[in-house]
This record gives structure tokens, sequence and C-alpha cells, in this order.
């Protein structure tokens, strides 16, 4: 995997967290630190540092966002269902009634 498809985070104690860079911008607040214009360390070095984050926390922080990433459209697709059975189901009733 190529440096620039991956991201540092790094916790409170100075653990570091190699992630890809897709599963990192789940979290809107690092897509932002890494995608603002401007010449930021997180955006030139791709490193974010969380001082206030623990370790294990940073690692299920981690452990979320590839998490989210492959289940996201399954989730998608199961909200999808729902609408299209309630709407099919009030439809019935209406048409019954």
């Amino acid at each position: 995997m190529k440096k620039e498809e991956t991201v540092k985070l790094i916790s409170a104690e100075g653990f570091e967290f190699v992630v890809d860079k897709k599963a990192a911008m789940v979290s809107h607040t690092i897509r932002n630190m890494l995608t603002s214009p401007g010449s930021f360390a997180e955006t030139q070095h791709g490193e974010v540092t969380f001082p206030e984050i623990s370790t294990p926390i940073l690692e299920k922080i981690c452990q979320y966002f590839y998490w989210s990433l492959q289940f996201a459209r399954y989730l998608f697709i199961i909200f999808l269902f729902f609408i299209i059975f309630f709407l099919n189901c009030n439809f019935i009733y209406l048409k019954i009634n």
C-alpha cells in the first residue's frame, strides 16, 4: 500500500495507527483535517495527532472506520427495503379501507 493511501493516527500515548485513507475519511473531522486548504501539518504529512484520545479508544475508532466502510452500503439497502415495505403496507391499508 502506498504512503499516499494511508493516514497515521497518533494517540495520546504516542501509539501510531496506520489506516487506509478511505477508512479514515469516514470521520468528517479527519476528512476536514486532511483535505482543508492551506499548509496544515495534517494535510502535508498525512498524520493526525489526538492528544486527548487514549490508545484503546483510538483502536476502537479505527475498527469502527473499517466496519463502517464494510457495512454502510448494506445498511442503506436495508433502510430502502423498510421504506418500500412501509409504503406498500400503507398503500394496501388505504386500498382496503
